[in-house]
């Protein structure tokens, strides 16, 4: 499929979201082999460990293990391949004369897309290079330090958007509250979130105390920056829809809070095993059932709120199976995916955890269905609206810039 080219004043920072959303899609599908596949003595399966199972005498590993592969492989193809699309884009936008005024409005947000798409490739790609490179993981105390560099280049460019956004907006009042009926601005949040979690990997995963801690806190750092700013463009983004009513074409950042609560949930619970790892901390797993429960709920409240509202407005049908190209459509991949990857978590750390189910009993696959019907679900959703937002089609014109949010 050939993709659009030459965008310009057309362009919107918010299509780095069909990149990301795949390099969440990667990700969702390592979770069958983190928590299906055995890994005694590593906090995560690598390339040893598939073909220990794949070799094994089950063969339900031979038919999962192909499956999953080739998913990882197709995700990651698509996240390489529409991240050096949306870059070589973003470049002719930037040259453009749109670019300015773009930057001074509430749509200057959307440029935090990029530190949170980066962010995610580097998260990605940790997971990808320790199921196909045979051998990589026993380099591991020497590419998390690594890591934690890339994450802190990263983190000082996120940091840099949104403190000139802010900056702006403190100083020369530019921000327009009347457009912010929506949860647009949270974006920042959730870019600012992706970073944390990549630090936290270090934390968790490296048995050199100097390289957890370093990762402890930065993740820390950028989760407390999550929870301040995060506070305030929610109760900022319900306070202009309840005074303006919601904007229809930015509907799909009610579910943003979803992709948030995950990354939080994930971080927090790679430091709680750091601690547990290195520093002499003891972890019950009472305390990760009621942590994971109580984030899930956020997530089904969010979402049966966003849901009722999306389909109030009628937005599926405008944006999704209609005819119009929103960029901020991509924002509805990214909730599926952090569902998914939660409720793994949630019934192996959670249920699993603390005796309720017994690992791949039957309750235990039943659990699953709902999880894949929904990751199937979203996956169908992501190629649709990447071939409606990306694919050549000289009778249609480019996607527009979002609208001020």
């Amino acid at each position: 499929m050939a993709y659009r080219k030459n965008l310009g004043a057309g362009y919107s920072p918010l299509l780095f979201l069909a990149s990301l959303g795949a390099g969440g899609a990667m990700v969702s599908m390592y979770m069958f082999l983190m928590f299906m596949v055995p890994h005694k003595g590593r906090p995560l399966a690598i390339f040893d460990d598939v073909v220990a199972a794949f070799n094994g005498d089950q063969l339900a590993y031979k038919i999962m293990i192909p499956i999953v592969l080739a998913g990882i492989a197709v995700f990651l193809y698509l996240h390489i391949r529409t991240l050096i699309w949306n870059v070589i884009e973003f470049n002719k936008f930037r040259a453009s004369d749109a670019y300015d005024g773009f930057v001074r409005s509430n749509n200057g947000i959307q440029l935090m897309a990029i530190p949170l798409t980066f962010a995610m490739t580097m998260n990605g790609g940790f997971i990808a290079g320790a199921v196909f490179v045979p051998g990589l993981w026993r380099l591991s105390e020497y590419l998390l330090p690594a890591a934690l560099v890339g994450f802190g280049i990263i983190g000082y460019f996120a940091l840099k958007i949104f403190s000139q956004f802010m900056v702006n907006a403190l100083v020369n009042g530019h921000f327009d509250c009347e457009k912010n009926n929506s949860l647009a601005q949270m974006l920042s949040v959730f870019s600012l979130a992706m970073v944390g979690v990549g630090f936290s990997a270090a934390a968790a995963m490296s048995h050199v105390q100097v390289t957890s801690a370093v990762g402890y806190i930065g993740a820390t750092f950028f989760f407390a920056a999550v929870i301040i700013f995060g506070t305030i463009k929610l109760v900022l983004g319900f306070r202009s829809m309840m005074d303006h009513g919601v904007n229809q074409e930015t509907t799909p950042t009610l579910w943003i809070i979803i992709p948030i609560i995950t990354i939080l949930g994930i971080g927090m619970f790679r430091m709680t095993k750091g601690l547990e790892h290195n520093f002499g901390a003891h972890v019950e797993p009472a305390s990760l059932f009621a942590m994971l429960t109580s984030l899930i709920s956020i997530q089904a409240v969010f979402g049966l709120i966003g849901y009722a509202i999306m389909k109030k407005v009628g937005y599926f049908e405008r944006f999704v199976s209609g005819p119009d190209k929103s960029p901020g459509s991509l924002a509805l991949v990214c909730p599926g995916i952090a569902a998914v990857v939660l409720a793994n978590f949630f019934i192996n750390w959670g249920l699993v955890g603390v005796g309720v189910v017994d690992k791949f009993s039957i309750a235990y696959f039943v659990l699953y269905v709902p999880v894949v019907w929904l990751q199937i679900k979203t996956f169908m959703v992501m190629f649709h609206l990447v071939g409606k937002l990306l694919r050549e089609d000289k009778q249609v014109s480019s996607p527009q810039t979002a609208p001020a949010e």
